[in-house]
């Protein structure tokens, strides 16, 4: 739980402090920015809907993995590979813009691959075939790494790309790991929730005050 909250505030801080700031700026306050964080939004909802649409009624086995464990591997391979594109999109911007991406990055992904992770497992895989394949799907991220690299001679390109990267990390925070928190509202669970919240949110305000940006 601490994990998923200090994801939150990352993500969030990233988005604010960073990722926002730093493409209005690059833009020249394009109002096509607004539309790509809305596009990224949007773009995850359908992702998650896409995951989770078709439902097997073959009881789990090794011999008959789940349909959700295969839509799982698909999505975090969609996922990892516009992981790729966002980390080298933002240092292809600006240096301190892609280490607090990678740390934003980093921040969401543990408590997500520890999820998929139990994901395959329910859907039959045994404990070593649901960490290389997983393994095997988050390589897609470097495809995504180099298809930036392509992109980055065409710079709105990659405005956009940021663009559409905030609303991805708003979507991740807002709808996936706040309701996770208020699962739990013990009055201990939730201080160190918010501690944990602002413990992410204060790596990101540090991050851009020592870069003076």
């Amino acid at each position: 739980m601490v994990l998923v909250s200090f994801s939150a505030g990352a993500l969030i801080g990233d988005v604010f402090f960073h990722l926002m700031p730093e493409t209005l700026e690059s833009s020249g306050h394009n109002e096509n920015v607004y539309l790509f964080i809305v596009l990224g939004i949007i773009s995850f909802f359908i992702l998650e809907k896409v995951i989770h649409w078709r439902h097997c009624h073959v009881p789990t086995s090794k011999e008959h993995p789940h349909e959700l464990g295969i839509m799982n591997l698909v999505g975090d391979a969609l996922h990892n590979l516009l992981d790729g594109m966002i980390i080298v999109g933002a240092f292809l911007i600006d240096t301190t813009l892609g280490v607090a991406t990678v740390l934003a990055v980093i921040a969401h992904e543990v408590p997500q691959k520890i999820g998929d992770f139990g994901i395959l497992l329910y859907a039959g895989y045994d404990k070593l075939k649901a960490i290389w394949m997983s393994f095997l799907f988050s390589l897609t991220s470097f495809i995504g790494g180099l298809l930036a690299l392509f992109l980055s001679g065409n710079q709105s390109l990659l405005i956009l790309l940021n663009s559409f990267t905030a609303g991805t990390f708003l979507y991740i925070a807002i709808a996936d790991l706040i309701p996770e928190m208020k699962k739990d509202y013990t009055f201990k669970t939730s201080i160190i929730q918010l501690l944990s919240i602002t413990a992410g949110l204060g790596v990101m305000i540090a991050l851009k005050s020592h870069t003076g940006h």
